[in-house]
């Protein structure tokens, strides 16, 4: 497909061999739109993903498909999936059906956290902060 109609077509036509198979997938709670976690998706982890309704990626680390929650309960069904004008990266809105998305939990709490993204970076200090 060329260029100008993989950027404003309406195939839709998930470029994976870009990034040698694989494409970010950021993954938000579809009710307030925050950032949950980023995960790399394939060919497979997409298709399965169409097919279970439930959010799943291949595990780079791991080098295996996993959808999320199969070990945790902690599922993502997906609500809407989005791609980007060159359809290089993704974003899956999902309602999760758990405790959180991230596989850590709060020393606090002992809950799993709803978000992978629960630290941030102080401008002034350059330090860590949880949030």
């Amino acid at each position: 497909m060329d260029k100008k109609m993989l950027e404003e077509g309406s195939d839709v036509c998930i470029n994976f061999e870009k990034r040698g198979g694989f494409v970010p997938a950021i993954v938000q709670d579809v009710k307030d739109g925050r950032v949950l976690m980023l995960a790399y998706v394939n060919q497979l982890a997409y298709e399965t993903t169409l097919e279970k309704g439930m959010a799943t990626f291949w595990s780079t680390s791991r080098n295996e498909l996993w959808t999320k929650g199969e070990t945790s309960g902690d599922f993502l069904k997906i609500v809407e999936i989005l791609t980007d004008c060159d359809q290089d990266a993704l974003i899956y809105k999902v309602e999760p059906q758990g405790g959180g998305a991230c596989h850590t939990k709060s020393p606090e709490t002992g809950k799993t956290r709803e978000t992978c993204f629960y630290r941030k970076v102080d401008l002034e200090s350059k330090d860590l902060k949880f949030v």
